[in-house]
């Protein structure tokens, strides 16, 4: 692998671990103004010392993000539909050279393994993953699951395997019974996404069984800031991930917090 690309990896998952806490931020660019997401530079402040990678967009970078915050950069780089309309129908809205002008650490897309756009979102894979190779930057390809899509080891396997063989660099999936099989067959790292809210314990209980399973690491946005305290909550998923915390220790974190916060 190029030096540039394994450099800017091991910024992303952490030599140490090769995990990374990623904090999820992208969201509005198809679902506009998130809960908890109205005003991304008041929700980002205090979270990002506890992040090890950012994903957004640039419109979000360029304005909510401070210059001088030191965190590697994953760039949102596919969009062009909305919830009212086909997602699946995805293109590339970013070229790589604006990704370079923003010291982006890796870009990101989605692909749609089985949806309508499968083909499209795939060929935008393969032609990231070329821009990528040309400049030395990391893809992340995201497996977007469709409504009629279900998210078992037989559906997140095939996704993630085509990921990898299409050339992404490391893949964002969903954990699923199994989990350690889908790590198994995919020969490039695994995150796991947080997906819609979900009560905080059991988020935990995610991000800790993704971890047992062979994940390296969470991309996790609405578990954490839709949390009722989402500086603990980061703090809680960042023990689990990087200390190797248990449920009950992270849990107990996030509880500590939360009183703190009252």
């Amino acid at each position: 692998m190029d030096w540039g690309i394994s450099n800017r990896l091991c910024r992303i998952l952490k030599p140490a671990t090769g995990r990374t806490v990623m904090l999820a931020v992208d969201h509005g660019y198809f679902l506009g103004p998130t809960s908890g997401l109205e005003e991304p530079r008041k929700t980002l402040a205090p979270l990002l010392p506890y992040a090890d990678s950012l994903m957004l967009t640039r419109g979000v970078l360029r304005n909510c993000v401070p210059p001088g915050i030191d965190i590697p950069i994953v760039l949102r780089v596919s969009g062009g539909t909305s919830i009212l309309t086909e997602l699946s129908a995805e293109g590339l809205t970013v070229a790589m050279e604006d990704a370079i002008r923003l010291n982006a650490c890796a870009v990101t897309l989605s692909i749609f393994v089985g949806a309508e756009g499968e083909r499209e979102t795939l060929l935008n894979l393969a032609h990231l993953v070329d821009e990528g190779e040309k400049y030395g930057i990391p893809v992340l390809a995201v497996t977007a699951v469709g409504k009629d899509m279900v998210r078992d080891a037989r559906y997140l396997g095939l996704a993630c395997r085509i990921a990898a063989e299409l050339g992404a660099h490391f893949v964002k999936t969903y954990f699923c019974e199994g989990f350690d099989g889908v790590v198994r067959d995919t020969p490039v790292p695994l995150i796991i996404a947080g997906g819609k809210k979900i009560p905080e314990k059991e988020a935990i209980l995610l991000a800790w069984s993704a971890v047992q399973a062979g994940a390296s690491g969470v991309d996790m946005g609405r578990n954490i800031f839709q949390s009722e305290c989402p500086g603990g909550m980061i703090r809680a998923i960042r023990a689990v991930v990087q200390e190797n915390a248990s449920v009950e220790q992270a849990s107990k974190i996030y509880d500590q917090a939360r009183g703190a916060a009252q």
